[in-house]
């Protein structure tokens, strides 16, 4: 039985298949546009991270859907954003030169540094630390669970509130953020197993 829904973006910067084929396998009905217009309708969006920050962004303005994400984040409509979706949520980062993103979180998005014994991107499984009033997003996940990461650059947002989970990679950084009904992950939920099917899952009870 399908259940709620949501709109996948496509931003036309990659392969979005296991993005949304996720939210199908756990029974919620999903649906994939790069129109707008149909962001005026949503009950949810979620934005897939696909690329890098620079071309994701070029991606979305392409189609006109900056100013659709803004108003529906304004709307009050549940904002999903997943790895560079996530970053895309902030301020600007500095991939790319100094790129401006959806300003819908105050902060910015940095690259991890060099260091010797780490590898960037930072590639695999690691553990979530979630704040002890966290948000709904990780319902019935223990503290220090994993979940799959790929990524070269990770956000700092502006205000220490925002942050819902961190993880230890080089630096203590911020993974997962929510604002009202802003959410994000560094992760990629579609890729770890119990743990991202359950954050999706909480995300559709939003």
């Amino acid at each position: 039985m399908q259940k709620y829904g949501a709109l996948l973006i496509d931003g036309g910067t990659g392969n979005l298949h296991s993005g949304y084929n996720a939210p199908l396998t756990l029974g919620f009905s999903i649906k994939l546009s790069k129109d707008p217009q149909d962001l005026q309708s949503a009950g949810r969006i979620i934005l897939p991270g696909v690329g890098a920050f620079g071309g994701f962004i070029e991606g979305l303005k392409q189609y006109a859907l900056i100013p659709a994400l803004q108003e529906a984040a304004v709307r009050g409509t549940p904002i999903f954003g997943i790895c560079v979706g996530m970053q895309a949520l902030f301020s600007y980062s500095t991939e790319m030169g100094k790129y401006p993103g959806l300003d819908l979180l105050p902060g910015k998005v940095l690259r991890f540094g060099d260091k010797p014994g780490f590898k960037i991107p930072h590639t695999g499984w690691n553990q979530l630390w979630f704040r002890k009033d966290s948000t709904s997003l990780f319902k019935g996940l223990p503290d220090g669970c994993h979940a799959y990461f790929n990524h070269a650059y990770y956000c700092l947002p502006r205000n220490r509130a925002l942050t819902s989970a961190r993880t230890d990679y080089l630096i203590d950084f911020t993974s997962a953020v929510q604002k009202d009904n802003i959410f994000g992950v560094q992760f990629h939920p579609e890729k770890s197993q119990r743990v991202g099917q359950t954050i999706l899952a909480n995300f559709f009870k939003v």
